[in-house]
């Protein structure tokens, strides 16, 4: 299907709805004027949608496009879209389901990835460019597609008091004679012409899955050792990331002050570089929940939830810049920031509803996303370009172009190889096509402590390894044996070039796919024990 104008448009308010005919018009520009509302449509490399609005505020702006003959899929196909933020391992390739919801694009493919002779395979991408001021989501039917641009502040219409907004950048893209993995990293690119990825390939040690937040300054620097000590020799120097747990207060402010466990943290972070990696910390911005920052202002917090920082408020901004500054300061190479999807909007595993109605920002003359975008900015300009920085819990679709890094899935786990195989395996293999495109696409940890047995985390570590993609272990110490051992130093050792190419080919019908191809070679992965997976027990309540 070709870009082309849309057939009919409806623009919603905060109680009205106004619907327009467009299905004979011609030509590449189409003009929407009523009351104080103008919305322009002008194809060009992509579609773009405009709107202006002096006093009114607004809501939504829904496009159908109503397929001709000639756009019609004939033969049979799935579909398959993105999520907001994390995947919760519900990424998937569907059939035609007209109520579902699939945000920022979809890919609809005929076919099978699992057949390497890819002749007659056909893949249409329909999209939105990356860092756009909308948040966007699709649905496809048999007869068409509808795309919903939710411009909205918080739950509200947004004010835009006579400004001009560049509401999204529509995309289609047509992909024939490929896999429908190659044809979504293709259109990916299209979506992201200019993705900010890191100046040398970032893999390392995170200590979350075996600690927990339970850590210490000399347990830190023992860790430090450790991966010092696999990674000796290699050319690429790895990080190790100190994870929630530094700071006086569990998963929240002020950053400014330690628990017992830690003495200095510019100090560490020197000591950490001395031992020979490249220094790492979490930090969680937004959130106040002890009233602990002492130049927080009331009106610095969401009314409706103010534990949290509104982060359309300027001052609030300044303080996530100096708080980011200060890490950078004490010697920190990588900042990884997370839950700000959760504390901004409430939720995690966002829907296409985004946000509850009946709230605002500070500023109510934004779109939450140009809001979240303007924080994501701001955090990587106060990081600086020689810091790395990785999103958790943030917008894919918003920090692609902005973060070298994003956490592309759920958490994995130390405990329950379940989780990683749900989270974990699920993300790696569907948002694989961000990586590289979009930013660096971390999948998230292997999780060493015990519980999970090494032949099934081994199958995880190889894949991460193998992937192209970023690879970050959790190892308690002194729990491998020297064999264990040799096969960790084995995946540090690949990873630290990340040259290698991994792609799932059973994705289109397994969610956890089990078979793909490294560097050319079909090879299969043992996701399950022989107890099989244990997602589901009829004795729980």
């Amino acid at each position: 299907m070709k870009l082309r104008l849309p057939d009919m448009i409806r623009i919603y308010g905060e109680n009205w709805t106004k619907e327009f005919d467009c299905k004979y018009v011609n030509g590449s520009a189409f003009h929407v004027d009523f009351d104080d509302v103008n919305i322009d449509f002008e194809k060009k490399d992509a579609l773009e949608v405009r709107v202006k609005a002096n006093t009114t505020p607004l809501n939504f702006i829904r496009l159908r496009y109503n397929f001709t003959e000639d756009e019609k899929r004939k033969d049979l196909i799935k579909i398959m879209g993105d999520t907001f933020e994390r995947g919760y391992g519900e990424l998937e390739w569907f059939g035609i389901k007209p109520e579902r919801t699939f945000p920022w694009y979809i890919l609809v493919s005929n076919g099978s990835d699992t057949n390497l002779d890819c002749s007659g395979r056909f893949t249409e991408g329909f999209g939105v460019k990356t860092m756009t001021s909308s948040f966007v989501v699709w649905q496809y039917d048999s007869a068409g597609i509808l795309v919903w641009i939710d411009i909205r502040n918080g739950g509200k219409g947004v004010h835009l008091n006579g400004r001009e907004l560049l509401a999204c950048e529509i995309l289609f893209g047509e992909f024939r004679d490929m896999s429908a993995f190659h044809a979504g990293k293709e259109f990916c690119k299209m979506m992201c012409p200019n993705p900010v990825l890191p100046k040398h390939k970032v893999y390392g040690s995170n200590n979350w899955y075996y600690a927990y937040g339970n850590s210490s300054h000399d347990e830190i620097l023992s860790d430090t050792k450790l991966v010092a000590e696999e990674c000796k020799g290699l050319e690429n120097i790895p990080y190790m990331v100190i994870d929630d747990g530094w700071q006086k207060n569990a998963t929240d402010a002020p950053w400014t002050v330690l628990n017992e466990k830690f003495r200095d943290m510019k100090e560490l972070a020197s000591e950490m570089t001395k031992l020979g990696v490249r220094p790492g910390i979490w930090v969680r911005y937004l959130i106040d929940s002890h009233n602990e920052v002492p130049e927080a202002k009331p009106e610095w917090r969401f009314k409706h939830s103010p534990k949290f920082f509104d982060p359309s408020h300027p001052e609030v901004i300044d303080y996530v810049k100096r708080t980011t500054k200060m890490l950078v300061d004490w010697g920190y190479k990588l900042i990884k920031h997370d839950f700000s999807t959760h504390d901004i909007f409430g939720k995690f595993r966002m829907t296409e509803r985004i946000a509850p109605n009946g709230w605002d920002f500070y500023d109510k003359t934004r779109t939450s996303a140009e809001i979240v975008v303007d924080f994501y900015k701001a955090v990587k300009e106060a990081a600086g370009e020689d810091c790395v920085i990785i999103g958790c819990n943030t917008v894919g679709h918003l920090c692609a172009g902005i973060y070298e890094l994003n956490r592309t899935g759920d958490d994995t786990s130390g405990r329950r190889f379940e989780d990683t195989r749900k989270m974990g395996v699920n993300t790696l293999a569907f948002r694989m096509i961000h990586n590289e495109t979009f930013y660096m696409a971390d999948a998230d940890c292997v999780g060493i402590m015990g519980p999970i047995p090494w032949a099934l985390n081994r199958e995880w570590l190889t894949a991460l390894s193998r992937s192209g993609s970023p690879l970050f272990v959790s190892c308690k110490p002194r729990i491998l044996n020297e064999s264990e051992l040799e096969e960790l130093r084995e995946a540090y050792k690949i990873n630290s070039v990340q040259e290698n190419e991994l792609r799932p080919l059973d994705w289109m019908e397994n969610v956890c796919p089990n078979r793909w191809l490294l560097d050319g070679k079909e090879i299969e992965f043992k996701w399950y024990d022989h107890a099989g997976p244990e997602y589901y027990n009829p004795y729980w309540n």
